[in-house]
């Protein structure tokens, strides 16, 4: 079986102004505003006082400019100093940032207790790293089922790289155990929710105790209520189209799974009702004794196409996606039509699988001819596999 290496290269997603804190703190939120307006000299120039005087917003938003080299000159050092500054306060993003800071500056043992916390309370960039190291064995306890669990529970947040590993899982992990994963998966979302509570509540400073009035009565010392909170992970990063006819590939299956996915469950969604078998069940026959588990390393890679003789009746063709309901497949040819006149000046092909419609034109001279139209296509961030009808 193969030993995955986690991509850190995107660990960390862009910053985007809704990551920024920005509490009633006047110069924190200043400084959000002059960020918002490009102004990063003056948003640092904002936070740094109030950072330094220990405001946790204000240093988790240091942390942010180092980290992105926007208003300071980039310094990975300086950025996981103050994410650790504000996350000993109990901020939360900050604790998020931290782990993911040091997993890609390769000290993965520092990083691991940041990132396991972090996929407690449901962040999907840590759930990836975590799933990794259960399917890995190196930096936790090898578990293939909840491996499965919480890179499709990453997968399900919208990170694209988690979809084209869970498209590579569904080959490697047995069928039995990518169902115990998907058993999991509803306990795994209600015990999201509770970490977040506790972590957020662990973070919120009890209100300071009123004195009690003098009274011949004796009462109750009752604690005082501590008023609840929400917190959200911070967005990920959408992943840029893939450049490599493996990773386009993995693309399209983890699409093509998502597909057929929604189409069984209805639509899309992350609370689960019980969960459906990993892929489509063949008609009652006799079970195939299954294969013995090869632990030896494998490495992951595409198989190279022979070549085929071109003529008239060409078998290259183009996909652009895969679709639960066939209505999502005819609106994305109409507005790719719109966009590119290369593909406005083909014919669409709706090719149905069971209850998944896959997107695709031909017409190809030959196989270059299906590659270049697929370039032109990914350069717009359009996902676009040449496949052999």
């Amino acid at each position: 079986m193969p030993h995955f290496r986690t991509a850190v290269s995107l660990a960390l997603p862009l910053l985007a102004a809704s990551m920024l804190a920005a509490p009633a703190h006047a110069d924190v939120k200043d400084g959000v505003d002059a960020w918002q307006r490009g102004d990063y000299q003056g948003a640092v120039a904002e936070w740094r006082p109030a950072a330094l005087a220990g405001d946790a917003d204000a240093q988790f938003n240091l942390g942010q400019a180092y980290k992105l080299g926007r208003g300071v000159p980039t310094d990975l050092a300086q950025a996981e100093a103050w994410y650790r500054r504000a996350a000993k306060q109990g901020h939360l993003q900050a604790e998020d940032n931290l782990g993911l800071v040091l997993f890609t500056a390769n000290r993965r043992d520092e990083a691991m207790p940041f990132i396991t916390r972090s996929a407690e309370r449901g962040e999907p960039r840590a759930q990836y790293v975590l799933g990794t190291a259960h399917f890995n064995g190196d930096l936790a306890p090898r578990d293939l089922a909840r491996a499965y669990a919480l890179t499709k529970r990453a997968s399900d947040a919208g990170l694209g790289i988690a979809s084209a590993r869970l498209a590579q899982l569904d080959s490697l992990i047995p069928l039995e155990q990518r169902q115990r994963g998907l058993a999991m998966l509803p306990e795994i979302e209600k015990s999201e929710a509770r970490a977040r509570l506790a972590a957020v509540t662990a973070s919120t400073p009890a209100p300071a105790a009123k004195p009690a009035a003098a009274s011949p009565i004796k009462t109750a010392s009752l604690p005082a209520s501590i008023p609840g909170a929400s917190y959200t992970p911070p967005p990920v990063i959408a992943t840029p189209a893939p450049t490599t006819p493996a990773a386009r590939a993995a693309t399209i299956a983890a699409v093509e799974a998502t597909a057929a996915a929604d189409a069984a469950k209805g639509k899309p969604g992350t609370t689960y009702a019980p969960p459906p078998a990993s892929e489509k069940q063949p008609p009652a026959a006799a079970a195939p004794k299954p294969k013995p588990a090869n632990n030896a390393p494998i490495a992951v890679r595409e198989t190279p196409t022979p070549a085929r003789p071109t003529g008239g009746n060409s078998p290259w063709r183009a996909q652009l996606g895969a679709f639960g309901v066939e209505a999502n497949a005819r609106n994305l040819w109409a507005s790719l039509g719109k966009k590119h006149p290369a593909v406005a000046a083909r014919q669409p092909i709706y090719f149905k699988t069971g209850k998944v419609t896959r997107l695709q034109t031909g017409g190809f001279a030959n196989k270059g001819e299906a590659n270049n139209f697929c370039a032109a296509l990914s350069k717009s961030g359009q996902a676009c596999l040449v496949v052999d009808k």
